[in-house]
């Protein structure tokens, strides 16, 4: 299969990819063209179907895999393909696994590795609550081993939100060593759950997409309340506890304009807004650096708020 990151300015490609979307938009001079977009595990590419009437446009809907033929060309230095003939794809052409980004390290391994940390969880009522969600909750579990931590932004891909989950929970654990005024087991649960949300928030792959709910109330809150109706399931669980926990998953985006309802006012709180924002971001520029292969500028990236550029060794 030749994969999307494979592609080349003036590569000729006749292969099966998974339609993300299909709209349709109109030239400068009103003519109609198709705007798709192709993806496979290892990325999307740009399509464009410019003569909708030639013979070999067959039907096809988004999410629908797609053979496609045309050729890939550069354009405001990103790559574009042009597609001269497309149709759904037959059942015996595709391997539905080629067409789902997926984390590059191992879930299980990963996952193993988070119930480290609930383990290490000392507070009972904290234990309680961690392993609520973390063991008991099969449904949970399975939703939180597969989606992603976001739509386009980071960590976009199958296992996304387990690899971010716990990529924010060391990187808590280390700043609980490191400020002995932090407390550990309130900083390194609310890491593990800061995105329990999210599991509602984004849709199952190969849609990936926001929920109704996720579009109405989004993650943050949804999240907050997914762990409030689990506390209120634990008997004698302390009320302070609670709104602690509570309001470190409320702040952690940090920011009111981030779209958090509050702005971090315990150590902790601030602790999780901070190093939720660093793995968001790094992850972000690495999936900016390996989505070209040059030393030159990337250009300006909204996310990072910078032109980026690889680091020359």
């Amino acid at each position: 299969m030749h994969f999307i990151e494979h592609f080349h300015d003036g590569d000729r490609i006749s292969d099966v990819y998974l339609c993300k979307s299909r709209s349709t938009a109109l030239t400068k001079s009103g003519k109609e063209y198709d705007n798709v977009m192709l993806q496979d595990k290892t990325g999307q590419v740009d399509s464009k179907i410019w003569d909708l009437s030639s013979g070999g446009i067959g039907d096809f809907d988004a999410l629908d895999f797609v053979f496609v033929a045309g050729q890939v060309t550069s354009y405001n230095g990103s790559l574009q393909l042009k597609i001269e003939r497309i149709r759904r794809a037959e059942e015996n052409e595709y391997i539905a696994a080629d067409y789902i980004p997926c984390s590059r390290f191992d879930i299980e391994e990963m996952y193993t590795e988070l119930m480290g940390y609930v383990n290490s969880v000392k507070n009972s009522y904290i234990k309680q609550l961690l392993d609520s969600f973390f063991v008991e909750d099969t449904a949970f579990i399975h939703k939180f081993k597969n989606v992603s931590a976001a739509k386009t932004v980071h960590h976009g891909f199958s296992g996304g939100l387990l690899e971010h989950s716990l990529s924010v929970t060391r990187m808590c654990a280390h700043m609980a060593d490191n400020y002995d005024y932090l407390n550990r087991d309130l900083l390194v649960a609310c890491a593990m759950l800061h995105d329990a949300g999210k599991v509602r928030e984004l849709s199952a792959f190969p849609k990936n997409d926001y929920t109704d709910e996720g579009n109405f109330i989004g993650h943050i809150v949804i999240g907050y309340e997914m762990i409030m109706e689990k506390v209120r399931g634990i008997e004698g669980f302390p009320e302070v506890l609670a709104s602690e926990i509570g309001h470190c998953i409320l702040s952690h985006h940090g920011e009111l304009e981030y779209g958090s309802p509050k702005k971090p006012s315990i150590a902790e709180a601030l602790a999780l807004s901070m190093a939720d924002n660093m793995d968001a971001k790094m992850e972000t520029m690495r999936e900016v650096l390996e989505s070209k292969d040059t030393n030159d500028w990337l250009g300006f990236n909204r996310w990072l708020e910078s032109n980026v550029r690889k680091t020359q060794i």
